[in-house]
Protein backbone atom coordinates (compact mmCIF):
# COMPACT_ATOMS: atom_id res chain seq x y z
CA UNK A 1 0.00 0.00 0.00
CA UNK A 2 1.46 3.43 -0.92
CA UNK A 3 2.12 5.80 1.98
CA UNK A 4 -0.64 8.26 2.84
CA UNK A 5 -0.22 11.67 1.30
CA UNK A 6 1.35 14.06 3.78
CA UNK A 7 -0.93 16.86 4.95
CA UNK A 8 0.37 20.39 5.02
CA UNK A 9 0.87 21.96 8.42
CA UNK A 10 -1.33 24.87 9.40
CA UNK A 11 -0.14 28.46 9.25
CA UNK A 12 -1.47 31.49 11.08
CA UNK A 13 -3.03 33.40 8.19
CA UNK A 14 -2.92 36.80 9.85
CA UNK A 15 0.79 36.40 10.49
CA UNK A 16 1.41 35.16 6.96
CA UNK A 17 -0.43 38.12 5.43
CA UNK A 18 1.59 40.52 7.54
CA UNK A 19 4.84 38.67 6.83
CA UNK A 20 4.39 38.95 3.06
CA UNK A 21 3.92 42.69 3.31
CA UNK A 22 6.77 43.12 5.80
CA UNK A 23 9.27 41.23 3.67
CA UNK A 24 8.11 42.98 0.51
CA UNK A 25 8.77 46.31 2.24
CA UNK A 26 12.21 45.08 3.29
CA UNK A 27 12.99 44.27 -0.34
CA UNK A 28 11.54 47.59 -1.51
CA UNK A 29 13.81 49.51 0.86
CA UNK A 30 16.83 47.43 -0.11
CA UNK A 31 16.24 47.88 -3.83
CA UNK A 32 15.73 51.62 -3.38
CA UNK A 33 19.24 51.87 -1.93
CA UNK A 34 20.94 50.20 -4.91
CA UNK A 35 22.92 52.22 -7.40
CA UNK A 36 22.20 52.14 -11.15
CA UNK A 37 25.40 50.11 -11.59
CA UNK A 38 24.21 47.54 -9.05
CA UNK A 39 20.80 47.31 -10.72
CA UNK A 40 22.47 46.57 -14.05
CA UNK A 41 24.71 43.91 -12.53
CA UNK A 42 24.35 40.11 -12.88
CA UNK A 43 22.62 37.66 -10.56
CA UNK A 44 23.01 33.94 -9.98
CA UNK A 45 19.74 33.42 -11.84
CA UNK A 46 21.11 32.94 -15.32
CA UNK A 47 20.68 35.98 -17.56
CA UNK A 48 18.57 38.05 -15.14
CA UNK A 49 20.03 41.36 -14.03
CA UNK A 50 19.43 42.72 -10.55
CA UNK A 51 16.82 45.07 -12.01
CA UNK A 52 14.96 42.14 -13.60
CA UNK A 53 15.13 40.18 -10.36
CA UNK A 54 13.78 43.19 -8.45
CA UNK A 55 10.95 43.47 -10.97
CA UNK A 56 10.20 39.77 -10.64
CA UNK A 57 9.64 40.23 -6.89
CA UNK A 58 6.88 42.74 -7.65
CA UNK A 59 5.33 40.26 -10.07
CA UNK A 60 5.39 37.50 -7.45
CA UNK A 61 3.62 39.64 -4.85
CA UNK A 62 1.42 41.48 -7.35
CA UNK A 63 0.02 38.11 -8.40
CA UNK A 64 -2.03 38.10 -5.19
CA UNK A 65 -4.08 41.14 -6.25
CA UNK A 66 -4.23 40.01 -9.88
CA UNK A 67 -5.62 36.61 -8.99
CA UNK A 68 -8.12 38.04 -6.53
CA UNK A 69 -9.45 40.25 -9.31
CA UNK A 70 -10.21 37.18 -11.44
CA UNK A 71 -13.32 34.98 -11.08
CA UNK A 72 -13.02 32.42 -8.32
CA UNK A 73 -12.32 28.89 -9.65
CA UNK A 74 -14.93 26.21 -9.07
CA UNK A 75 -12.67 23.85 -7.12
CA UNK A 76 -9.23 23.58 -5.57
CA UNK A 77 -6.66 21.90 -7.81
CA UNK A 78 -3.34 22.38 -6.00
CA UNK A 79 -2.45 21.87 -2.35
CA UNK A 80 0.34 23.68 -0.56
CA UNK A 81 2.72 20.72 -0.70
CA UNK A 82 2.10 20.34 -4.44
CA UNK A 83 3.42 23.82 -5.18
CA UNK A 84 7.21 23.35 -4.77
CA UNK A 85 7.45 20.55 -7.34
CA UNK A 86 5.05 22.31 -9.72
CA UNK A 87 7.14 25.46 -10.04
CA UNK A 88 9.60 23.91 -12.51
CA UNK A 89 6.83 23.58 -15.10
CA UNK A 90 6.45 27.36 -15.42
CA UNK A 91 10.06 28.56 -15.55
CA UNK A 92 9.92 29.62 -19.20
CA UNK A 93 6.67 31.55 -18.75
CA UNK A 94 7.94 33.21 -15.60
CA UNK A 95 11.10 34.32 -17.39
CA UNK A 96 9.08 35.71 -20.29
CA UNK A 97 6.68 37.57 -18.02
CA UNK A 98 9.50 38.99 -15.91
CA UNK A 99 11.31 40.37 -18.95
CA UNK A 100 8.08 42.02 -20.10
CA UNK A 101 7.80 44.16 -16.95
CA UNK A 102 8.59 47.86 -17.38
CA UNK A 103 11.16 48.21 -14.60
CA UNK A 104 12.32 51.75 -15.39
CA UNK A 105 10.55 53.11 -12.28
CA UNK A 106 11.18 50.50 -9.61
CA UNK A 107 10.12 52.72 -6.66
CA UNK A 108 6.76 53.38 -8.32
CA UNK A 109 6.37 49.71 -9.22
CA UNK A 110 6.97 48.68 -5.62
CA UNK A 111 4.57 51.28 -4.22
CA UNK A 112 1.78 50.25 -6.59
CA UNK A 113 2.33 46.58 -5.80
CA UNK A 114 2.23 47.14 -2.04
CA UNK A 115 -0.92 49.25 -2.30
CA UNK A 116 -2.66 46.65 -4.47
CA UNK A 117 -1.71 43.87 -2.07
CA UNK A 118 -2.99 45.69 0.99
CA UNK A 119 -6.24 46.71 -0.69
CA UNK A 120 -7.16 43.32 -2.13
CA UNK A 121 -6.01 41.06 0.70
CA UNK A 122 -7.71 43.04 3.46
CA UNK A 123 -11.22 41.72 2.83
CA UNK A 124 -10.43 38.36 1.23
CA UNK A 125 -11.25 35.10 3.00
CA UNK A 126 -8.52 32.53 3.63
CA UNK A 127 -10.46 29.86 1.78
CA UNK A 128 -11.07 31.99 -1.29
CA UNK A 129 -9.69 30.13 -4.33
CA UNK A 130 -7.24 31.92 -6.63
CA UNK A 131 -6.30 30.79 -10.17
CA UNK A 132 -2.50 30.43 -9.96
CA UNK A 133 -0.20 29.31 -12.77
CA UNK A 134 -0.31 25.80 -11.37
CA UNK A 135 -4.01 25.47 -10.67
CA UNK A 136 -6.50 26.79 -8.16
CA UNK A 137 -5.20 27.21 -4.60
CA UNK A 138 -6.68 28.70 -1.48
CA UNK A 139 -5.56 32.25 -0.78
CA UNK A 140 -4.08 31.14 2.56
CA UNK A 141 -1.89 28.55 0.83
CA UNK A 142 -0.88 30.92 -1.94
CA UNK A 143 0.25 33.52 0.59
CA UNK A 144 2.57 30.96 2.20
CA UNK A 145 4.17 30.42 -1.21
CA UNK A 146 4.74 34.19 -1.42
CA UNK A 147 6.96 33.99 1.67
CA UNK A 148 9.12 31.49 -0.21
CA UNK A 149 9.35 33.76 -3.25
CA UNK A 150 10.26 36.73 -1.10
CA UNK A 151 12.79 35.08 1.18
CA UNK A 152 14.55 33.18 -1.62
CA UNK A 153 14.81 36.27 -3.82
CA UNK A 154 15.92 38.43 -0.90
CA UNK A 155 18.85 36.04 -0.58
CA UNK A 156 19.43 36.27 -4.36
CA UNK A 157 19.50 40.06 -4.19
CA UNK A 158 21.88 40.07 -1.23
CA UNK A 159 24.18 37.61 -3.01
CA UNK A 160 24.19 39.69 -6.19
CA UNK A 161 24.73 43.11 -4.66
CA UNK A 162 26.40 42.63 -1.29
CA UNK A 163 23.37 44.28 0.32
CA UNK A 164 22.04 43.18 3.69
CA UNK A 165 18.28 43.21 3.15
CA UNK A 166 16.80 41.83 6.38
CA UNK A 167 14.45 38.86 6.70
CA UNK A 168 11.13 39.16 8.47
CA UNK A 169 11.17 36.39 11.07
CA UNK A 170 7.68 35.10 10.23
CA UNK A 171 8.41 35.07 6.49
CA UNK A 172 11.68 33.20 7.09
CA UNK A 173 9.91 30.69 9.33
CA UNK A 174 7.12 29.99 6.84
CA UNK A 175 9.57 29.61 3.97
CA UNK A 176 11.78 27.23 5.96
CA UNK A 177 8.85 25.10 7.08
CA UNK A 178 7.26 24.76 3.66
CA UNK A 179 10.52 23.69 2.03
CA UNK A 180 11.20 21.22 4.85
CA UNK A 181 7.72 19.77 4.53
CA UNK A 182 8.20 19.56 0.76
CA UNK A 183 11.22 17.32 1.32
CA UNK A 184 9.22 15.13 3.71
CA UNK A 185 6.47 14.85 1.09
CA UNK A 186 9.00 14.02 -1.63
CA UNK A 187 10.77 11.37 0.48
CA UNK A 188 8.22 10.15 3.04
CA UNK A 189 9.44 8.06 5.93
CA UNK A 190 10.92 8.26 9.38
CA UNK A 191 14.54 7.18 8.97
CA UNK A 192 16.04 10.68 8.94
CA UNK A 193 15.30 13.64 11.16
CA UNK A 194 15.92 17.02 9.50
CA UNK A 195 16.41 19.78 12.05
CA UNK A 196 16.39 23.45 11.06
CA UNK A 197 16.36 25.37 14.33
CA UNK A 198 14.52 27.34 15.44
CA UNK A 199 11.80 26.79 12.83
CA UNK A 200 11.37 23.19 11.72
CA UNK A 201 11.92 19.51 12.46
CA UNK A 202 10.64 16.89 10.01
CA UNK A 203 10.96 13.14 9.53
CA UNK A 204 11.78 11.90 6.04
CA UNK A 205 13.31 9.05 3.98
CA UNK A 206 12.16 5.44 3.97
CA UNK A 207 13.71 3.10 6.50
CA UNK A 208 13.52 2.11 10.15
CA UNK A 209 11.63 4.67 12.22
CA UNK A 210 13.05 5.59 15.61
CA UNK A 211 10.62 5.78 18.51
CA UNK A 212 12.69 7.15 21.38
CA UNK A 213 16.00 8.76 22.16
CA UNK A 214 18.36 10.29 19.62
CA UNK A 215 17.50 9.35 16.02
CA UNK A 216 20.21 7.28 14.26
CA UNK A 217 20.15 9.59 11.21
CA UNK A 218 20.13 13.34 11.78
CA UNK A 219 20.68 16.30 9.47
CA UNK A 220 20.92 19.76 11.00
CA UNK A 221 21.48 23.15 9.44
CA UNK A 222 20.43 26.79 9.70
CA UNK A 223 17.42 28.27 7.86
CA UNK A 224 19.26 30.12 5.08
CA UNK A 225 21.57 27.20 4.31
CA UNK A 226 18.54 24.93 4.15
CA UNK A 227 16.70 27.32 1.84
CA UNK A 228 19.72 27.49 -0.49
CA UNK A 229 19.99 23.71 -0.56
CA UNK A 230 16.26 23.24 -1.09
CA UNK A 231 16.23 25.66 -4.03
CA UNK A 232 19.43 24.51 -5.74
CA UNK A 233 21.44 27.58 -4.78
CA UNK A 234 23.94 25.59 -2.71
CA UNK A 235 25.51 22.16 -3.08
CA UNK A 236 25.19 19.50 -0.41
CA UNK A 237 28.86 18.46 -0.46
CA UNK A 238 30.14 22.04 -0.29
CA UNK A 239 27.86 22.94 2.63
CA UNK A 240 28.92 19.84 4.54
CA UNK A 241 32.58 20.62 3.86
CA UNK A 242 32.05 24.15 5.18
CA UNK A 243 30.36 22.73 8.31
CA UNK A 244 27.11 24.55 7.55
CA UNK A 245 25.38 21.17 7.45
CA UNK A 246 25.80 18.44 10.02
CA UNK A 247 24.80 14.93 8.94
CA UNK A 248 25.19 11.78 11.03
CA UNK A 249 24.06 8.25 10.22
CA UNK A 250 24.30 6.05 7.15
CA UNK A 251 21.03 7.37 5.68
CA UNK A 252 21.70 11.04 6.40
CA UNK A 253 22.75 11.98 2.88
CA UNK A 254 20.05 14.12 1.26
CA UNK A 255 21.99 15.10 -1.85
CA UNK A 256 19.95 12.95 -4.24
CA UNK A 257 16.70 14.49 -2.95
CA UNK A 258 17.71 18.11 -3.52
CA UNK A 259 16.54 20.56 -4.66
CA UNK A 260 12.85 20.38 -3.78
CA UNK A 261 12.06 23.64 -5.57
CA UNK A 262 13.73 24.87 -8.75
Amino acid sequence: MPPAKKRARSYDSARTRAAVLAQFRNVRDGVAALTPEQLDGPTRLGPWTVRELAAHVTMAVGAVARYLDEPEPAKQEVGLLDWPSATATASARIDEDTRAIDAADLPGLYERTAAGYEERVAGAADGRLVPTRFGAMTLADFLVTRTVELVVHTDDLNAATGADIPYDRQALAACTRLLADALAAKAPGGAVELRIPPFAVVQCVEGPRHTRGTPPNVVETDPLTWIRLATGRAEWAAEREAARVGASGERADLEALLPVLS
